[in-house]
């Protein structure tokens, strides 16, 4: 790297390390230690990478109140199963637990507090570059989700100052909210728990954006937990829609494109607790979140629920397409040999992002390196 200071050039060097590796797994979440769980089966020399302090820490970091959608039975990764009732629906510090001891358990060579900030290919071999150390690897895995970038639209920097607004991936409880009204941009599975954590708090509550449904049960109920549960999550969304079935392919496109249905929160729910529903917020006039309809909301807080960009730009390779998204084929992209990726939306079926069906995902990439 060169310095320059008037007609003086300072060559600096800079000492990087490299490590050699057979895989290279990105993500130490749950598609990581699943990548992880099945590599370490079939005895190759691999490594994860992640940037959390610990494993598990993306889930600690998550709003307090947060329960998982899925009971017990369907949480634990291949090879340990979740340590609670079957029935119990565990807490985001309970599933970062789980994770934690299921490195442990199978000593997974995790290398925490390691960011990736570049992933590119050297001659025949790939190489993820953090800070001062590179690792290379004929094979890598991107084991993370599209979620890593927080969306907040250009327009929130017109607020007036006097209004708190923070992202969802930033919200912890309604301690950061000052005393007054509450907008939740985005009507989905978020929007809604958050809606109701506010308003429930004394907050006059309104939620912003387009009704994105419900499933007709609740996950708790004897139904839910014994009828519909298991035919969702032990058939349908594992073998029916999948990228192979027509069905599966219009499916993966409308959760792809526009979100899936709210799960827990029932629009009776949003109603008894006085939630009130508008229209999308398209802007700011005279600093007040501007509705699709022309009205402003005179709030005092604004949450963005507004979702995630990929944050793949760090990955120097053209595998992504216009969106940033990457393209691939259940997991595998084909044009560059030896990257994967996995935990993705709808990778190869709609199980795929789901804690209790990442593992299949990971198996067949395990399968396809032929390690």
């Amino acid at each position: 790297m060169l310095i320059e200071e008037g007609t003086a050039s300072i060559q600096l060097s800079r000492r990087v390390s490299r490590e050699t590796f057979d895989v290279i797994v990105i993500g130490g979440g749950q598609a990581g230690l699943s990548m992880g769980y099945h590599l370490a089966r079939a005895g190759v020399r691999f490594v994860i990478l992640d940037a959390s302090e610990h494993v598990g820490d993306s889930w600690r970091k998550r709003w307090s109140s947060l329960r998982l959608f899925t009971p017990a039975k369907y949480d634990g990764l291949d090879g340990m199963p979740f340590p609670a009732p079957r029935n119990y629906f565990p807490t985001k510090d309970e599933m970062a637990d789980y994770l934690e001891s299921y490195a442990q358990r199978f000593r997974l060579p995790v290398r925490s507090g390691v960011r990736v900030e570049r992933l590119f290919k050297r001659v025949d071999r790939y190489v993820a570059s953090a800070g001062h150390i590179e690792f290379e690897a004929a094979r890598v895995v991107v084991a993370m989700s599209k979620y890593q970038t927080p969306n907040v639209p250009p327009f929130a920097s017109s607020l007036r100052h006097d209004i708190t607004h923070l992202h969802a991936h930033e919200y912890r409880s309604p301690a950061q909210l000052q005393p007054g009204g509450v907008v939740l941009v985005g009507a989905g599975n978020t929007g809604a728990d958050l809606a109701l954590e506010s308003s429930r708090t004394g907050h006059e509550t309104w939620m912003a954006g387009r009704d994105t449904g419900e499933i007709p049960v609740r996950p708790e109920g004897f139904v839910g937990r014994n009828l519909i549960m298991p035919l969702l999550l032990g058939f349908v969304f594992r073998h029916v829609l999948t990228v192979k079935t027509p069905a599966g392919r219009k499916a993966r496109h409308a959760v792809l494109t526009k979100g899936g249905p709210r799960i827990r929160v029932k629009a009776s729910d949003l109603a008894a607790a006085n939630v009130q529903r508008v229209p999308r917020v398209t802007g700011v006039r005279n600093g007040l979140p501007l509705l699709e309809d022309g009205r402003t909301l005179d709030v005092k807080n604004v949450i963005w629920c507004s979702g995630f960009d990929a944050g793949f730009d760090w990955i120097d390779l053209p595998v992504l397409d216009e969106h940033g998204y990457p393209k691939h084929e259940s997991g595998v992209v084909t044009d560059h040999p030896g990257l994967y990726f996995l935990g993705l939306p709808f990778l190869h079926s709609m199980s795929s992002s789901m804690i209790g069906g990442v593992g299949r995902d990971a198996a067949r990439i395990a399968k396809a390196m032929r390690v």
